[in-house]
């Protein structure tokens, strides 16, 4: 039987277990989940799976393993390394989490909640609100994003400087396997050190490894008052001597610190006309912080005498303080609305690349320099999450170039990029993931040992290499082989190979 009918076989049984809301089969009704938010867009599916319970995943799942067909798990389509989009051969089930969308449970004593995986960051975050608590995950994308894409990708945001990534907030998850088996370890316990913690394996794995379907929640107390201010400063050593002393004035209370050239916000202006100039007078760089707090503590005073400070000795030159939450919401929005800035300006190079934050200065400069010399006529914007040294270092290439050139341009100079991060002993990916757009640059930066235990381990989970092929590692050659039943089982060349090889 060859792999076509297989894949008829599979539709057939899965249209019967799921019927007609979760199998989408016409070009029409699966458009939507082809493209990321950037636009990017690699192929089409086999077809869309969209179980609406666990045990319609498993079930999913376990054909798609009987019948040798790959799968590519989805959440909210707001991925940016091509993790989540089905190849261009039209091989791969899409299975999307969308119709797992229950809050299963909030325990505001134990600050946890359990979730389905399909649910919205922010229908999770105003559940938590319901009950006086707080979820502290926080991304631009938290309208469409779900628990599920943020656990798989180990997710960041705005507030890590407090709360950590994802991998911090997760005490238990359930996944499904890649043979269709169910892992249930919904623990809500806040201490458990009973050998290895096996869920840190699925945080970051980009679905390579399983299916989460169910997750337990860290929650934190709902704080009760912010103040956000956005300040001007003259260079990013003054923004990173800030920070130090805003770590030991504001201590935990710091919910964020975010670096912004004055070129995001020029493009945030663009994006949002009726934004207008938050300052009296531009400035070379920004700062938007914010702090928080639950409990009766003069967060004014906090702020005042961190600015204080900060202009004696010549940091801070100006600066607004937001006196309302509308204010706020205004000052953040120069936040979000510099990300549409750049994606109205077309095709450009997206990193989020990290460095220890004493060293964000100096690599900035090197960075700029190394680009800028390479391509004078393009546009360097380097922002992000100061607190934990996890910058989007963006480039928009020059106004003038033809739409076929950018590409081999921008892939150009990112390379020149990771080699002045190389220097710092950087990561080319703090945030976004390795999905395949950065899988080359990945694998180049992999000691031998390092790729052997991560081979290793997508072997022992997925031998068939079925879930999510080709994301972070390269795919497997598959071979059919008709099984006892009369189906075929997927063969990853020679089995008696050790699990590292490939």
């Amino acid at each position: 039987m060859n792999a076509p009918s297989h894949r008829r076989a599979l539709l057939e049984a899965l249209a019967e277990r799921l019927g007609e809301r979760g199998l989408l089969r016409e070009p029409e009704a699966m458009a939507r989940y082809v493209a990321d938010w950037a636009g990017d867009r690699l192929g089409e599916p086999l077809a869309v799976a969209r179980p609406a319970t666990t045990a319609e995943v498993a079930e999913t799942v376990r054909l798609c393993h009987e019948y040798g067909v790959a799968m590519s798990p989805q959440g909210g389509h707001s991925g940016l390394v091509a993790g989540a989009l089905p190849a261009a051969d039209g091989g791969e089930l899409v299975i999307s989490l969308e119709r797992l969308d229950r809050v299963r449970d909030i325990d505001p004593v134990n600050f946890t909640m359990t979730v389905d995986a399909g649910c919205i960051l922010e229908s999770v975050k105003q559940a938590a609100a319901e009950h006086d608590c707080d979820f502290p995950l926080s991304l631009g994308a938290q309208g469409s994003c779900q628990i599920g894409g943020n656990i798989a990708t180990n997710a960041g945001g705005l507030n890590v400087l407090r709360h950590g990534m994802m991998r911090q907030l997760v005490l238990g998850l359930e996944v499904v396997l890649p043979d269709g088996r169910l892992w249930d370890d919904l623990s809500a316990l806040h201490k458990d050190n009973r050998g290895v913690d096996l869920k840190q394996l699925f945080l970051g794995s980009e679905g390579t490894l399983g299916i989460v379907t169910g997750a337990v929640l860290k929650l934190a107390p709902r704080p009760t008052q912010s103040r956000t201010a956005l300040l001007g400063l003259p260079s990013v050593t003054a923004v990173v001597d800030l920070y130090g002393l805003a770590r030991r004035d504001c201590s935990d209370l710091l919910n964020a610190f975010e670096l912004i050239p004055r070129r995001c916000m020029e493009l945030a202006m663009e994006a949002t006309p009726d934004l207008g100039d938050p300052l009296d007078d531009a400035h070379p760089w920004y700062v938007l912080m914010e702090v928080a707090a639950s409990g009766p503590l003069d967060l004014d005073a906090m702020l005042e005498h961190l600015l204080e400070r900060g202009m004696e000795r010549d940091l801070v030159q100006d600066g607004a303080l937001a006196a309302s939450e509308a204010q706020a919401s205004r000052l953040w929005q120069f936040r979000e609305s510099m990300l549409e800035g750049q994606r109205r300006r077309g095709e450009h190079l997206r990193t989020d690349i990290s460095v220890p934050i004493s060293a964000i200065p100096a690599f900035v400069e090197r960075a700029s320099e190394a680009v800028m010399a390479a391509s004078p006529d393009c546009d360097v914007i380097a922002y992000g999450h100061v607190g934990d040294g996890n910058l989007h270092f963006n480039i928009l290439p020059p106004p003038d170039m033809a739409e076929a050139d950018k590409r081999d341009h921008l892939h150009a100079l990112e390379e020149r990029l990771f080699t002045v991060l190389d220097a710092f002993d950087g990561s080319i990916s703090a945030e976004h993931g390795i999905g395949r757009t950065k899988q080359a640059a990945y694998l180049a930066r992999l000691s031998p040992v390092q790729r052997e235990l991560a081979e290793g381990i997508k072997a022992l989970f997925d031998p068939d290499g079925l879930m999510n092929p080709g994301r972070i590692l390269p795919t497997r050659q598959l071979g059919w082989k008709p099984n006892p039943a009369g189906h075929s089982t997927p063969i990853v060349g020679n089995r008696r190979h050790s699990p590292g090889s490939s």
